[in-house]
């Protein structure tokens, strides 16, 4: 839908919308009325979050841009910032106690994105053929290949191994957004029943449940009132981190950008270098005397970040382009209900955990910059379990988006 002649087209103004946004979730959660309380276990203040600022972009409230703007802001400075104080109040040894059960989900669901891709084009060239009457669509769903098993490089690099043309690679973007944003406003929503889900699935959690055991117990043990020096040490160290990881991490992607191996593995993506930078400097200070940061509440204000960035996620969903777009839509998302279908009976054969299926789902479909979301929707110590699996999902983006494109060719062509 274009945005009206009353579109909002003052940053400042858009921003401050989508902070009294999630003031206003926020301070309505914390309510007692049983009013409220039935209403967020309906719908969590996470899902909230990013749904209600898709409405108003859907609405034509923001002017173009804006919402793009936005992002860019909180992908550039408050991302990498949240994945930093998390990950340095992470107990190592236990988030690597969690077991395999953690990488098998997240293979599961790769394999499962690389076969259900295939499948999906298959029943709708039988249900409509004039669709393939020529090879672009096939070209085109490789585009969605590569971002969900990857992310936004892997899938630029799709690109331009296919020869996909901008206007298809257009479409491929939304039929990619809008059916990854459906299944990560499902899992929000299922995150908040995950005990019922774990029944169902009869999962095994004991691993899971002393993480989170450990952290809060250390918590309670050694929290304390945060001084003003005490938060001015640790943005300065914080956002010091955040301008060294994009520094280095752009240097390195110019290092490899003159390869074409290293542009199709993500190799010459300065974020995917970022996120990688970031997430060692917040393992090395989780071992050291800096993880006294969390004392005075590091996690929390991550976690105050991750919401930001939620909500400039949902700026960027537009819901009307379900209706111009809705063959192409049907086929992603008959793509995405079978993978999410088959990730649920191989969790349930190995008994994997609900969080387990989610998070390496999402590590697919949403990458690095929404599986510390995801995580964190479960408890904020999950945090960089995201993190590392939405890594490991750019390192075989390409190689699972060019199998199972060849497939879809082998199919449709």
């Amino acid at each position: 839908m274009p945005a009206s002649s009353f579109a909002i087209d003052s940053l400042p103004l858009a921003f401050g919308i989508i902070m009294a946004i999630i003031g206003l979730v926020f301070y309505t959660q914390g309510l007692p009325g049983k009013f409220w309380r039935r209403f967020y276990a309906v719908l969590p203040g996470i899902v909230l979050c990013c749904f209600i600022p898709a409405i108003l972009n859907s609405l034509g409230v923001f002017a173009d841009g804006i919402g793009a703007q936005i992002y860019g802001f909180t992908a550039t400075y408050l991302l990498p910032a949240s994945l930093l104080l998390m990950t340095l109040s992470m107990d190592v040894p236990k988030i690597l106690g969690l077991g395999w059960k953690a990488i098998a989900m997240f293979f599961a669901a790769s394999v499962a994105i690389i076969i259900s891709g295939p499948i999906s084009l298959a029943i709708a060239q039988w249900v409509s053929p004039t669709m393939f009457a020529d090879d672009t669509l096939w070209r085109g769903f490789s585009a969605v290949a590569g971002s969900w098993i990857g992310g936004a490089a892997n899938q630029a690099a799709m690109k331009e191994l296919f020869g996909v043309s901008d206007d298809l690679f257009g479409m491929m973007i939304l039929v990619d957004t809008t059916n990854a944003s459906l299944w990560l406003l499902a899992i929000l929503v299922l995150a908040k029943h995950s005990d019922k889900v774990d029944r169902l699935l009869k999962a095994d959690t004991k691993s899971i449940e002393r993480v989170v055991k450990a952290v809060e117990s250390y918590e309670r043990d050694h929290a304390r009132p945060a001084t003003l020096n005490d938060l001015m040490v640790m943005f300065g160290l914080c956002f010091a981190m955040v301008g060294v990881a994009h520094f280095i991490g752009g240097h390195i992607a110019g290092f490899f950008a003159p390869y074409s191996w290293a542009v199709q593995y993500s190799f010459a993506s300065s974020f995917f270098w970022m996120v990688v930078i970031i997430t060692i400097i917040g393992v090395i200070f989780s071992f050291t005397k800096v993880r006294r940061l969390d004392h005075v509440g590091a996690s929390k204000i991550g976690t105050v970040f991750i919401f930001v960035l939620i909500a400039a996620i949902g700026m960027q969903i537009n819901l009307a382009g379900i209706v111009s777009q809705w063959r192409l839509l049907l086929i992603g998302l008959l793509w995405m209900s079978l993978h999410v279908a088959m990730i649920f009976v191989v969790a349930r054969v190995i008994r994997a955990p609900f969080f387990f299926l989610a998070v390496g789902s999402n590590a697919n479909t949403g990458g690095a910059s929404s599986a510390p979301i995801v995580a964190t929707a479960f408890h904020p110590s999950l945090a960089p379990v995201g993190v590392f699996l939405g890594i490991l999902g750019y390192a075989v983006g390409t190689f699972g988006g060019y199998i199972s494109t060849q497939m879809m060719r082998l199919v449709v062509g």
